[in-house]
């Protein structure tokens, strides 16, 4: 290759390059925070419009409402994926012992779906009754 004389001799010799897997995870991170702008004013608005002075009937018929259920389920998807994406560079930046990193990595990324999933059966529980 002609760019070997960049590598080390340890790397020549291990044959280790790049893991290919850090612009797709830096991709997503960027995507889910630019489709989290408009949902998130979306949903403030939502709110301060349609539940600031509400009752628990005008709450649900809002949160029932189709296109609200849309919206909100591609808000969470978008807002858990982003924070296991989030979470997961702060876990191998900063936790060292491989053990430790593994179960937090898991651990996390458990949570984000529970929430998500969680999350998503409580709005559709709202809409079908």
């Amino acid at each position: 290759m002609k760019q070997d004389f960049l590598r080390t001799n340890l790397a020549n010799a291990r044959g280790l390059g790049s893991a290919k897997d850090g612009t797709g995870h830096w991709w997503m991170q960027r995507v889910t925070a630019i489709a989290l702008i408009p949902l998130s004013v979306w949903f403030v608005w939502g709110i301060v419009t349609h539940m600031a002075y509400a009752n628990d009937a005008t709450a649900v018929k809002w949160l029932s409402r189709p296109s609200t259920m849309i919206l909100l389920i591609g808000m969470l998807t978008a807002m858990f994926y982003h924070a296991k994406l989030g979470l997961q560079v702060v876990i191998e930046d900063y936790v060292h012992r491989e053990c430790v990193k593994i179960t937090l990595l898991l651990a996390s990324t458990f949570a984000c779906a529970a929430g998500a999933l969680l999350s998503i059966l409580a709005l559709l529980k709202l809409h079908f009754g």
